[in-house]
């Protein structure tokens, strides 16, 4: 029998940042499909940035005033953390796109975006479901598929750009960063798989 003793208090926190997640790959992806639009996305992520972290410093604040926790302290701190930086990764790549002035978005960009956006899916329904470890394994079982369809596109992008038909070395270091940048977002998700995973079955 899993036990895990409710503090709802810290379930709604994880699922703040988990929708703060999903919306910030949104935007992400309505940034690259919509460039023109570039300064207003970009101050749309980093609103949902600014109120990530102080969503964190929120759940740091409640584990040192809580006698008695629902999970570990240090998986509290973990599980919000990870979900943080995901958060501050896309943010990121947002902030590049900006001061890199891209006004043409290469398609593997996109094809990233999507994939960001199904594992923000899968984060927020793992979040969600943190108590039942079947529905979270298969979630993290999805993400970790999922971040190897990325590593897919990420290595194909990454040829093309040095395959020779781009001539334009500012082009190439500009893509270069972008790529990495969205790529990292999507390793982080899956190690967000890992944490949701751990956590629910230790208190299964």
């Amino acid at each position: 029998m899993r036990l895990i003793p409710r503090d709802e208090e810290f379930f709604s926190m994880f699922g703040q940042l988990a929708r703060r997640l999903q919306n910030s790959a949104a935007l992400l992806k309505e940034l690259l499909q919509e460039p023109a639009r570039m300064d207003e996305l970009v101050e749309a992520i980093k609103r949902e940035e600014h109120a990530a972290d102080n969503m964190m410093r929120d759940i740091v604040q409640r584990i040192n005033s809580t006698f008695v926790t629902p999970i570990d302290r240090e998986d509290i701190y973990h599980l919000g953390s990870k979900l943080d930086n995901v958060i501050d990764l896309l943010d990121g790549a947002a902030r590049r796109a900006q001061m890199f002035r891209i006004r043409q978005v290469r398609e593997p960009a996109l094809q990233l975006a999507d994939v960001l956006i199904r594992a923000a899916g899968a984060i927020q329904h793992g979040v969600v479901n943190i108590k039942k470890p079947k529905l979270v394994d298969e979630r993290a079982r999805e993400l970790k598929v999922m971040e190897e369809e990325a590593d897919a596109i990420y290595h194909a992008a990454i040829g093309q750009l040095f395959d020779g038909t781009i001539t334009d070395a500012i082009e190439v270091i500009r893509w270069k960063e972008m790529f990495d940048k969205l790529e990292d977002a999507m390793d982080e998700c899956e190690d967000v798989g890992n944490v949701l995973e751990a956590i629910s079955l230790k208190h299964m």
